[in-house]
């Protein structure tokens, strides 16, 4: 579970400290090096489906690591400001994101 310390300070600021940074960037280096990995396919001619199944590969884990953070964001930014009053502007900043997400 992620805490409200890992999300926004205080309203209105969009910096962020989160405790699990060095685990973040070690995911996006992973899904860096598919993606390399991808290109590196495409410049060999390698066969089709073996470079789908790749790109299958990346997007679910960009689309674990969204979720990742999608949830933190959850539980706390849009916690507190639901706690402070301000619920239905950060629901609806949520699901501008989610449905990008989608």
């Amino acid at each position: 579970m992620t805490s409200s310390a890992e999300c926004c300070h205080s309203p209105g600021e969009r910096k962020v400290e989160r405790d699990n940074k060095d685990a973040l960037t070690k995911r996006l280096n992973r899904i860096e090096g598919q993606v390399r990995g991808i290109n590196r396919m495409v410049q060999e001619d390698r066969y089709c489906i073996d470079i789908l199944t790749q790109i299958a590969a990346a997007k679910s884990a960009l689309d674990s690591l969204g979720m990742q953070l999608l949830e933190a964001h959850a539980r706390g930014c849009v916690a507190d400001a639901i706690t402070a009053g301000d619920g239905a502007a950060a629901i609806d900043e949520l699901m501008v994101v989610m449905r990008k997400l989608g």
